[in-house]
């Protein structure tokens, strides 16, 4: 599961490109409880009872649709960002330094999908996860998954282990160090055709099937309608109104 430990390669930090911050910031708080800190800027962060659990800022990069962004956490941003190169992956943001609280780069995948990763400094990371309001878990999507588990290990040791599903499997991620069930924390699966490949984000609530309602009343829509998933929990694929795509899960036990 996810922690806010965070080993090299695991998730740290998630932020979404808006293109009107004000408005994004209205439907998360309406719709988690968040509370919105701007810094009276392009960015701003999204506490649970005080803890940052999210951040949201203005789309910056042009051409740039809205979607949510998954950091992984790296000891050292620029040996990452050489190992992604070394691996087939595309450099967008080189290493930058973010006013004392850190490093950030950001890149795309040999499929396609974009990650970034973080280099903590006075910021660690996240303050929660896994609690209502928070991220829970993290899933990749592409064409071929079994084609990127290459470049994922080079770059960050990642284990990845199959996990029987039924009548499928579902190659789970872990990362380089730990018990690999107790440190899952991401999973792979297969992009649907005519999709680009992409990270979601799931966010941990209460009650699903009431998220679910209270995103469509807050002008948000419903890709994938509430199910059940045996032994893992109750979840759904939404997108804000700005069409950026997350999942919410209310787990099981």
């Amino acid at each position: 599961m996810l922690t806010t430990q965070y080993q090299p390669g695991t998730p740290c930090w998630i932020d979404l490109g808006s293109p009107d911050l004000e408005a994004s910031a209205r439907f998360y708080t309406g719709l988690f409880g968040w509370r919105f800190d701007s810094f009276g800027g392009d960015y701003g962060l999204c506490k649970v009872d005080g803890r940052t659990v999210a951040a949201i800022g203005a789309i910056t990069e042009e051409g740039a649709t809205p979607a949510w962004m998954l950091y992984f956490s790296s000891p050292d941003c620029a040996a990452t960002t050489e190992a992604v190169e070394r691996a087939g992956g595309t450099v967008r943001v080189r290493p930058m330094e973010i006013e004392g609280q850190g490093h950030l780069a950001q890149f795309t995948d040999p499929a396609g999908a974009q990650f970034a990763v973080w280099q903590s400094g006075a910021n660690r990371g996240l303050d929660l996860v896994t609690d209502p309001g928070s991220l829970a878990w993290a899933e990749l999507y592409v064409p071929d998954p079994a084609a990127v588990q290459g470049f994922y290990r080079s770059v960050f040791g990642w284990r990845i282990a199959e996990l029987s599903m039924g009548d499928f499997t579902y190659p789970v991620v872990s990362p380089a160090e730990g018990d690999q069930e107790e440190t899952s924390m991401a999973g792979l699966a297969e992009v649907q055709p005519g999709d680009s490949p992409h990270w979601l984000i799931y966010f941990e609530v209460p009650d699903c099937d009431a998220t679910v309602s209270r995103c469509q009343e807050l002008g948000g829509s419903v890709r994938a309608p509430a199910m059940d998933v045996e032994d893992v929990g109750r979840m759904a694929f939404l997108t804000d109104p700005h069409g950026a795509r997350f999942a919410v899960i209310t787990s099981a036990g």
